[in-house]
C-alpha cells in the first residue's frame, strides 16, 4: 500500500512533479466491465421473460380494455370530416397540432384527438415502408449501416472526418433514393423535410454566443467560468465538471452545456498537463446526458415527448418522476468514473479503498502533492508574468464582463419563460456580436503598424508619390469586420454533420426497419410494454434503437405507433432514450459535439473505441437501476385520462 501524506504535516518542497506512466490496459481490464454489463442484461431479461419468452404474462383485463378503447377512438377520428387545407395551415403555423384544450365549439376532445392523430401520421412520422420493393428497402438499409459504421469509427477509413462522412452519406442517400424512385423500387424522398431545422438553429445560435463570450475579453465571463472548474487535484476537477454538467443540462439543455464547455475542459487538461484527457471529456459528456433526463427541457427528445403525448405532462410532474432515476444514474456514473479511471484521477493510489480515503479524509499521495505544488507554481508564475496592473484588472468585473453576464442571464430567463430557444440563442449571439464590434472599434487599442530598424528605433512611415512627383496621402485604414474574424470560428462543419445525419436517418426510417425491429423483438410484450417484467426488455429495445436510428426519430415512431400511450409509458421512454446516449458515441448529439469540439483544438482522445468500454456499463447499469426505481416510485398515471381508461 502506498503511503499517504497529510498536507499540513509533510514538507512538499522536495517533491518534484511526477508524470505518471501511461499503461495500456489489458483486454479484460478495458472491456471486462462492458462484457459483464451486457451479460447481466441478458441474464436479467432471460430470467424475467424466459429464454423463449415463455414467462411473459397474459394480457390483463386492463390491458385489453385499453387496447379496445384505443382502437375505438382511432376509428372514431378516422370517420370524422376535416378540412385538409385548414389542418395544413394550423400545423405549419403552430409547428404542432394546436391547443390540447379545445372548447366544445371548437370540437372538444375529439377534434383535438383528430388533429393530433393526423399530425402524427401525416407530418411527424409518415409510413411509406410499403412503397419500397425488397431490393429498395434492403439496399437503403445497407447504405445507412455502412455510413453508420463510418461515422462510428472514422479513423478506420480515409481521413475525411465525421462532417465529411455525414455529408457524403446524406448526398449518397439522396442520389440512391432518386434512382430507386425512377426505377420503381421506392417512393419519392423529401430530403428537405427530414432535416430538422430547430437543432441547427439552436447549434448556430449557441456557437455564436459561445464564441463571443470567449473572445470578447480576456479575463471575462468565459475565463471566470473556466477558472471555477479548475483544481490542482484531478478527481476534484472531474467532480466539478460532472456537477456543472449535470446541473447545467437539467437547467438548460445538454447540447448547450457540452458545446460551451468542451473547449473549456480541453483547455484545463492542457493547462494542467494531463496525460489522458478522456476521463474529463467523459465526465462532461456522460453527465450531460444523465442530467438532461431530469427535466422536460433537458434534451430534444424530452421536449418532443411532452409536445406529442396524448395527455398533458407538466414540468413538475415530469421532474418528480425523474428525480429518483436521474439521481441514481448520476451516482452510478460518477462512481464508475472514479473506479474505472482511478489511476488517472488518483495518481499514486493503490486502489479503491485508498481512493475513498483520499476523497473523504483529504489525504494526498506523493504524486498528488507534486501535482498540487506544480499547479500553484504555475499560477504564481502566470500572475508574476501578467504584472500587478493586469492582475488587478483581470480579477475585477469590467463593464464588458458585466454586460456578458447581463446577456447570459437574459438568455436563461427567456429560456425559462418558454420562449423559443432557437430565436433566443441567435438573438443572444447577435447582441454579443454587436457589443464585441463596438468594443473593438471604440475601446480596444488600435494595432501598431510601426516598423523598426535593426537597433529598435521606429522608422518614419513610408511615403508614396504619383507620376508627377506629388505625395499621395495615405488612405484611412479599413476596419476589420466580424465576418473576417470571429464569425470564421463558427463550426460550420458541425452543422454539416447534423444535416448529413438527418438525411441518412430520415431515409432509413422510411424503410420501416426500425418499426419492424421493434415489433419483432417486443413480441407479446407490445401491448404491456411498461408493465413488469416487459418494461426491462422494452427499455433495452428503446436503447438499441436510439443508438441505431437516433433517439428523436425513435420517439416520433413510438408516438405514431402508440398514439394513446400513457404518461407513465412516456416517462419510461424518455429515461431510456436519454440514458441511451451513453451507450455509444452516436447515441447522443452531445457526444458528437464533445468529440468534434475537442478535435477542433487538437484533442482526438474522445473516440468511439475509447468511449464504449466506459459508456456501455455506465449506460446499462444506470438504465436498469433507474427503470427499477421508476417502476417502484412514479407519479404519472399508468392510464390515459383523455382516453378514459383511468376509471377502471
Amino acid at each position: 500500500m502506498s503511503p499517504l501524506y497529510d498536507v499540513e504535516n509533510n514538507e512538499a518542497s522536495t517533491l518534484l512533479e511526477v508524470k505518471p506512466a501511461v499503461k495500456k490496459g489489458s483486454f479484460m481490464r478495458t472491456w471486462g466491465p462492458a462484457l459483464v454489463a451486457i451479460a447481466g442484461v441478458i441474464a436479467v431479461n432471460g430470467f424475467l421473460l424466459g429464454p423463449t419468452g415463455g414467462n411473459i404474462p397474459e394480457l390483463t383485463e386492463k390491458h385489453i380494455n385499453s387496447r379496445n378503447l384505443a382502437e375505438e377512438r382511432t376509428n372514431a377520428v378516422l370517420d370524422m370530416d376535416f378540412d385538409a387545407n385548414a389542418d395544413h395551415q394550423l400545423f405549419q403555423s403552430s409547428r404542432g397540432f394546436g391547443s390540447r384544450n379545445l372548447s366544445d365549439d371548437e370540437g372538444g376532445l375529439m377534434e383535438y384527438t383528430r388533429r393530433r392523430h393526423r399530425y402524427l401520421g401525416d407530418y411527424t412520422h409518415v409510413n411509406v415502408a410499403d412503397d419500397f420493393s425488397a431490393f429498395g428497402k434492403w439496399s437503403t438499409c445497407v447504405i445507412y449501416f455502412a455510413f453508420w459504421v463510418f461515422l462510428m469509427f472514422p479513423n478506420w477509413f480515409l481521413p475525411i472526418g465525421r462532417p465529411g462522412i455525414a455529408m457524403g452519406g446524406g448526398l449518397s442517400m439522396v442520389v440512391w433514393r432518386f434512382i430507386l424512385e425512377k426505377t420503381g423500387h421506392g417512393p419519392w424522398f423529401d430530403a428537405e423535410k427530414v432535416i430538422i431545422m430547430e437543432p441547427l438553429f439552436l447549434l448556430f445560435g449557441l456557437m455564436l454566443t459561445t464564441i463571443y463570450l470567449e473572445k470578447m475579453e480576456r479575463g471575462g465571463l468565459f475565463d471566470k467560468l473556466r477558472n471555477s472548474l479548475d483544481d490542482p487535484i484531478n478527481w476534484k476537477r472531474s467532480a466539478k465538471i460532472m456537477a456543472m454538467s449535470t446541473i447545467g443540462s437539467a437547467a438548460v439543455m445538454n447540447d448547450s452545456v457540452v458545446l460551451i464547455f468542451s473547449g473549456v475542459v480541453v483547455d484545463l487538461c492542457v493547462k494542467n498537463k494531463v496525460a489522458n484527457s478522456l476521463p474529463y471529456l467523459l465526465s462532461l459528456a456522460t453527465t450531460a446526458n444523465v442530467g438532461s433526463a431530469l427535466t422536460m427541457t433537458g434534451n430534444p427528445q424530452n421536449i418532443l415527448i411532452v409536445s406529442l403525448a396524448y395527455d398533458e405532462i407538466s414540468w413538475l410532474e415530469f421532474a418528480s418522476n425523474m428525480v429518483l432515476p436521474t439521481t441514481a444514474a448520476t451516482i452510478v456514473n460518477s462512481t464508475m468514473m472514479f473506479v474505472y479511471y482511478g489511476s488517472e484521477l488518483f495518481p499514486g493510489s493503490s486502489g479503491i479503498m485508498e481512493n475513498w480515503g483520499i476523497m473523504l479524509k483529504g489525504n494526498r499521495t506523493p504524486e498528488m502533492l507534486a501535482q498540487e505544488h506544480a499547479y500553484h507554481a504555475r499560477e504564481a508564475a502566470a500572475k508574476e508574468a501578467m504584472g500587478e496592473e493586469e492582475e488587478v484588472g483581470g480579477k475585477g468585473w469590467t463593464i464588458w464582463s458585466k454586460l456578458q453576464v447581463a446577456v447570459t442571464l437574459a438568455f436563461l430567463a427567456c429560456f425559462a419563460c418558454g420562449l423559443d430557444v432557437c430565436v433566443t440563442s441567435i438573438c443572444a449571439g447577435a447582441i454579443l456580436m454587436i457589443m464585441a464590434s463596438y468594443k473593438r472599434q471604440h475601446y480596444d487599442p488600435k494595432p501598431d503598424n510601426t516598423e523598426y530598424d535593426a537597433e529598435g528605433n521606429p522608422l518614419p512611415p513610408k511615403k508614396t508619390y504619383d507620376m508627377d512627383g506629388n505625395e499621395i496621402e495615405p488612405e484611412e485604414e479599413e476596419l476589420v469586420t466580424e465576418s473576417e474574424t470571429t464569425l470564421t470560428e463558427v463550426d460550420y462543419g458541425l452543422l454539416m454533420l447534423f444535416i448529413g445525419q438527418f438525411v441518412l436517418i430520415g431515409s432509413f426510417d422510411d424503410t420501416g426497419l426500425p418499426q419492424d425491429f421493434f415489433a419483432a423483438t417486443m413480441g407479446k410484450c407490445v401491448d404491456q410494454m411498461t408493465s413488469v417484467p416487459c418494461v426491462y426488455w422494452f427499455v433495452m429495445i428503446v436503447t438499441i434503437l436510439s443508438n441505431v436510428a437516433s433517439n428523436v426519430p425513435v420517439c416520433q415512431m413510438l408516438a405514431a405507433t402508440f398514439p394513446f400511450a400513457t404518461p407513465y409509458d412516456w416517462m419510461q421512454v424518455s429515461f431510456s432514450a436519454t440514458i441511451a446516449g451513453n451507450l455509444t458515441m452516436l447515441g447522443s448529439a452531445a457526444n458528437m459535439i464533445v468529440a468534434f469540439q475537442a478535435a477542433k483544438v487538437g484533442d482526438r482522445t474522445f473516440t468511439s473505441e475509447r468511449h464504449a468500454p466506459f459508456g456501455i456499463p455506465s449506460c446499462l447499469v444506470s438504465l436498469y437501476i433507474g427503470t427499477f426505481l421508476m417502476t417502484m416510485v412514479h407519479f404519472s398515471p399508468e392510464c390515459s385520462v383523455r382516453l378514459g381508461n383511468c376509471d377502471e
